[in-house]
């Protein structure tokens, strides 16, 4: 059995209510019940009352003729939510619209989730697709430059932890997947203090982070910026772009607390 499932303020029928919710994502945008089923390993029946309850409930639409679902307004809302919620959002969004302009280029922060990178917030350039302007997409941690930038300023066993067990998803053919390999580049942002990462999302792309440490010194979040290999050098990267990511990860960074300092 479980921990969940031990846990008396479990309720296991939220929980697969959540399961429901969770089917949905950007290779699933409309989905079944017979879909719904298949995806959540849930029996037909307990998916049509799940999916009816938060159609109901307003959570999901459902088109009259197909019958098919699809997330609703509400989500929007619930992200509303959430962007208010994170201090961090807010002290963040001049600094990183400040740096958009001034670089020309896509500005994200990124965030630990679990195992994972989310963009909470994506400001894009002229040259970005639709896929990468939109908040709220995940990516592992380890294949990132911002997933970089953050775990180098965790204590040296979780950073090794971390390498050694926490998801790796091939993107490109240049993703590296080499667990040693990542853990060499993650100590070399450990002494530079800033990652830059090539083609391991999209081709030809390269990924610029530094960390937002907190007054421990620790990060959870990262400033990021992208840029294609085709318009930018190495040379050029760490003279124009470099500097001012630093400049505003440190700007968004916490103050220690008076007599820390």
């Amino acid at each position: 059995m479980t921990k969940t499932k031990q846990n008396t303020l479990f309720v296991g029928t939220l929980a697969k209510g959540l399961r429901v919710l969770r089917a949905f994502d950007e290779t699933h945008t409309e989905l079944s019940l017979t879909e719904l089923s298949e995806i959540t390993c849930l029996d037909k029946s307990a998916v049509q009352r799940l999916a009816n309850t938060l159609h109901l409930e307003g959570m999901l639409d459902k088109d009259p003729v197909t019958r098919r679902y699809r997330p609703s307004h509400a989500w929007l809302k619930l992200a509303y939510a959430y962007y208010w919620s994170d201090p961090l959002i807010a002290r963040a969004m001049p600094k990183l619209i400040d740096l958009s302009q001034r670089l020309g280029e896509t500005v994200n922060l990124a965030q630990l989730s679990g195992q994972e990178i989310i963009y909470a917030t994506r400001l894009p350039s002229t040259r970005t697709t639709f896929a990468a302007s939109v908040s709220g997409r995940t990516v592992p941690a380890l294949c990132t430059s911002a997933g970089q930038a953050i775990l180098a300023t965790f204590p040296p066993e979780e950073r090794a932890t971390a390498v050694q067990s926490w998801l790796l998803e091939r993107h490109t053919p240049q993703t590296v997947m080499d667990r040693a390999t990542i853990a060499e580049q993650i100590e070399i942002v450990v002494q530079k203090g800033f990652s830059i990462t090539y083609s391991q999302l999209i081709l030809s792309e390269v990924g610029i982070a530094c960390a937002i440490r907190g007054p421990d010194g620790r990060a959870w979040s990262a400033v990021q910026c992208s840029v294609s290999s085709h318009h930018w050098n190495d040379d050029r990267i760490r003279s124009e772009i470099l500097p001012w990511l630093q400049d505003t990860a440190n700007a968004i960074s916490p103050l220690p607390p008076k007599g820390k300092q």
